[in-house]
C-alpha cells in the first residue's frame, strides 16, 4: 500500500508542477485568477439562487436542484479536509507559483472544484448539449486551482467526483 501512496504522490506533485510552472504566463494568470472564482461561494449561490428565483419553471427546478446540490456538496468536503488534513501544495512545496491570496485551510478536497460540478451537474443532465460549454468551463475552474498553488490534482480530482455525485443523488431525490 506504501508503494501505491508513494507512487499517487510522485504523479500527483508532477502534475501539480507542470499546471503550475510549466503552463505559467502572465495572460493565462490574470485568466485563471478570475476565472477560478466561477467555483466559488459568491457567484456558485448567487448563479443557483438567481435561476432558481428568477428562471422559467422547468429551468427553475433545474436551478433549485443545483442550489441543493452546492449546500449538501460542502457536507462531504468540511468532513474530509477534517479527516483528511492535507496542507496545500504552495506550503509543502517551496517552488511552487501562487497566486496573491493563498488560502490557510486544508487541501484536500477542491471546495471550489466540488462547488461549480455541483452546479453544473444537473444543468448538462437535463441539457446535454450544454454540456459541451460547462464541462470544459468547470476543467478550467478546477485547473485553475492547481495553477494558483491552491491544490493538488487529487484533491481537484476528489472534488469533481463529490460534486457529481452530490448531484447525481439530488437530481434523483428531487427528479
Amino acid at each position: 500500500m506504501s508503494r501505491v501512496i508513494s507512487w499517487l504522490r510522485t504523479h500527483d506533485q508532477r502534475m501539480f508542477f507542470y499546471v503550475n510552472h510549466k503552463l505559467n504566463r502572465n495572460w493565462i494568470s490574470a485568466f485563471m485568477s478570475r476565472i477560478t472564482h466561477l467555483g466559488g461561494a459568491t457567484v456558485t449561490i448567487m448563479a443557483t439562487l438567481g435561476i432558481w428565483t428568477f428562471a422559467p419553471k422547468m429551468i427553475s427546478h433545474i436551478g433549485f436542484q443545483a442550489f441543493i446540490s452546492l449546500a449538501l456538496s460542502h457536507i462531504p468536503v468540511i468532513i474530509m479536509k477534517k479527516i483528511y488534513p492535507r496542507l496545500r501544495p504552495y506550503i509543502t512545496l517551496p517552488e511552487a507559483i501562487t497566486g496573491k491570496q493563498p488560502l490557510k485551510d486544508h487541501s484536500f478536497p477542491s471546495g471550489h472544484t466540488t462547488a461549480i460540478f455541483s452546479v453544473i451537474t444537473p444543468f448538462v443532465v437535463a441539457f446535454h448539449w450544454v454540456g459541451l460549454i460547462l464541462v470544459p468551463l468547470a476543467a478550467i475552474v478546477g485547473m485553475s486551482r492547481m495553477y494558483l498553488g491552491l491544490h493538488y490534482p487529487t484533491d481537484v480530482l476528489a472534488g469533481c467526483m463529490i460534486g457529481c455525485a452530490t448531484a447525481g443523488f439530488t437530481i434523483a431525490y428531487f427528479g
